[in-house]
């Protein structure tokens, strides 16, 4: 059975290095899909690995080719769509990487956006664990180009801007009917001192389940400095343990 992890919040609050060390800690577990949602593709760097293709490339080469008559249709375009995003995949000897790359232009989001995401769910089911690392913002929500995913970890750093963000996710999620099974898990990253009263404030009157706070760790920013993927944090960093507490806690095993 495939666990799915998706990770949203407002762009800057840390989704993506809490993904990759989900990916890091769970790959030691299972076999793990991860699969960079946000346009700018950034998840490989995290993690380490280089991107040759996307899925948005891949899209956007099929359409070109299915315009001008060079696509043999011996098989069906979602046969053909299956194996070129499969071709996209960058795999690894610990989790295997699909970077969705840039959306379609507006307007043109549906049919192409359907035949994808059937493609990553039918791929998904080959894997342990699926970590999904989302666009800011709340776009991949409202395009339900999301799959049906078992958690959904609303990541805010400690201002109300990106609590605000996080609870109109919890919205949104209801309003769209998409399925969460576990539920949706509110994080708030980048802790310094302590969580301030008005965040506190802000999650009591929201509602929102409260699974982790994660402190603002000097080793992130020296890797940043360096050029070297978040998977290299010690093992005894602040923000390493803290992610892995936060799993233990939502019993992802």
């Amino acid at each position: 059975m495939t666990v799915t992890i998706a990770i949203a919040g407002k762009g800057g609050v840390g989704k993506t290095a809490i993904s990759a060390i989900l990916v890091d800690f769970l790959s030691s577990k299972g076999i793990v899909l991860a699969v960079d949602a946000d346009p700018s593709t950034n998840l490989n760097d995290a993690l380490g690995v280089s991107v040759e293709n996307t899925v948005g490339r891949t899209r956007e080469k099929m359409t070109d080719e299915i315009k001008e008559g060079r696509l043999t249709m011996a098989a069906s375009k979602q046969e053909i769509l299956d194996a070129r995003i499969h071709e996209s995949l960058v795999e690894t000897n610990r989790f295997d990487l699909l970077a969705m790359g840039r959306p379609e232009g507006r307007g043109c989001y549906c049919a192409a956006n359907h035949m994808i995401r059937f493609s990553i769910d039918k791929l998904a089911k080959n894997y342990d664990y699926v970590v999904m690392d989302c666009e800011a913002g709340l776009e991949h929500i409202s395009r339900q180009t999301t799959q049906d995913i078992d958690f959904l970890l609303a990541i805010t750093d400690p201002t109300m801007r990106g609590l605000n963000t996080a609870i109109r996710l919890q919205k949104l999620i209801g309003e769209m009917r998409t399925e969460v099974k576990a539920g949706v898990f509110l994080v708030v990253n980048r802790i310094k001192n302590g969580l301030p009263e008005e965040i506190k404030e802000g999650v009591v009157k929201s509602g929102m389940v409260l699974v982790a706070t994660i402190p603002e760790d000097p080793y992130i920013s020296d890797l940043d400095v360096k050029g070297k993927p978040l998977t290299a944090l010690p093992l005894d960093s602040p923000f390493r343990r803290a992610v892995q507490e936060m799993l233990f806690k939502l019993k992802i095993r």
